[in-house]
């Protein structure tokens, strides 16, 4: 689960990771302008208005934009508010008051899936990409693994203090920005986060070192343990389509894409490779769907119910390798969604391998079902699935 910047900043000062004075949420251009004028009437006439997506690049999308006055924060709210970033429609702004800053470091802390444990990546070139730095200037990002067994009790402040002095943070801010770091650490464990990313860490000019923005992920395996996370997810941050929503109440794994070739498998590899060789046949995804280890029915008419709801959807690529799940039971239960769900006016291309491939099968195509069409491979199932949605969207 991803935290926009005002709910990372409220994670990191529950926390102790210092952080600028609160600012306003909004959801109308009337509430930024009154959040700047009760800013400017605190007696700091400057203030900066931040769009909240769960999406970096949010400055060079025209999403970030500093105010003079509360006339031109509405101003710049009127531009902000609908804007799409990177596929991400901005509802909601957050007011602050500048910051005066001296200087602009990088610093995150996320899980090492690789090295088993974590890695800390410093800088002291920040505001801008990490990755174009480490790309045109390797030397000046510090990269720390860190083993748990390291960290049992909390990340060291020798440690951290080595890192962020390799990391070349000037002597003003180094202290401050070691004592922030240990603090960081805590915090990703304490909430259960994968990444905790600062991007500006600031050294301002009355010579505070704070995050001035907050990018976390958490760990969605890790939700029962903090009420499943309910605090964070706040209607109307970001509008949720309806097949989303419906996947998330019914426990299904399923991401929304931009194709119109709907995809059904079992496992989330085999459902990756499915959008990699639908892409490879020249079209593209609608979606990613994991079914899971049930291929009965009802999981079946559930799964296809929810792919079929979206009216992007042209064709369906059902794509099943049988392990512990037989293929056979897998076409009895396609067939049997199919019955289920009734008049269909879009084509299953069903691939099945693995146990009972060849019975699951012959079950499909004893049935010939109007509109389910049996492939004996992934490529074979990729093009005529992308075939029938290319069919149906020209005619």
């Amino acid at each position: 689960m991803d935290l926009v910047e005002y709910q990372g900043k409220q994670l990191f000062g529950r926390n102790g990771v210092p952080v600028p004075p609160p600012g306003v949420v909004c959801r109308t251009p009337d509430e930024v302008e009154a959040a700047a004028r009760q800013i400017a009437d605190g007696g700091n006439p400057l203030t900066v208005i931040k769009a909240q997506v769960k999406m970096g690049g949010r400055g060079k999308a025209g999403g970030v934009k500093l105010a003079k006055s509360p006339a031109e924060a509405r101003a710049h709210a009127e531009s902000i508010f609908g804007l799409d970033i990177k596929g991400h429609i901005v509802h909601v702004i957050l007011v602050e008051p500048a910051s005066g800053i001296d200087q602009e470091y990088y610093l995150s802390i996320l899980h090492d899936r690789v090295g088993k444990g974590y890695l800390v990546i410093c800088s002291r070139e920040g505001g801008v990409d990490i990755e174009e730095v480490n790309r045109t200037n390797p030397a000046a990002v510090v990269k720390e693994p860190l083993l748990p067994s390291e960290t049992v009790d909390g990340l060291p402040r020798e440690r951290a203090l080595d890192i962020v002095t390799r990391a070349n943070l000037p002597a003003a801010a180094l202290d401050q920005a070691a004592d922030l770091l240990v603090k960081l650490f805590a915090a990703l464990k304490a909430e259960d986060a994968t990444l905790a990313e600062i991007n500006p860490l600031i050294l301002t000019d009355d010579g505070r070192v704070i995050a001035l923005d907050a990018k976390v992920s958490l760990d969605g395996n890790a939700a029962f343990r903090h009420g499943d996370y309910d605090e964070w997810d706040v209607e109307g941050i970001e509008v949720v389509d309806e097949q989303t929503r419906a996947a998330k109440a019914a426990d299904i794994a399923y991401v929304r894409l931009d194709g119109d070739v709907g995809i059904l498998g079992n496992g989330a590899g085999l459902v990756m490779a499915s959008l990699d060789v639908v892409a490879q046949a020249g079209g593209t995804a609608a979606n990613f769907l994991d079914i899971g280890g049930g291929a009965s029915a009802e999981t079946m008419a559930e799964s296809l119910r929810l792919v079929l709801s979206d009216d992007r959807v042209n064709a369906v690529l059902v794509n099943v390798f049988g392990g512990i799940t037989q293929c056979d039971l897998v076409a009895q239960g396609v067939l049997g969604a199919m019955e289920q769900l009734g008049d269909i006016d879009r084509k299953l291309v069903v691939r099945l391998d693995g146990t009972n491939a060849e019975a699951g099968r012959r079950i499909l195509t004893e049935a010939n079902h109007p509109n389910v069409i049996p492939a004996a491979t992934m490529a074979e199932a990729a093009e005529r699935a992308v075939a029938e949605a290319a069919a149906r969207a020209a005619a």
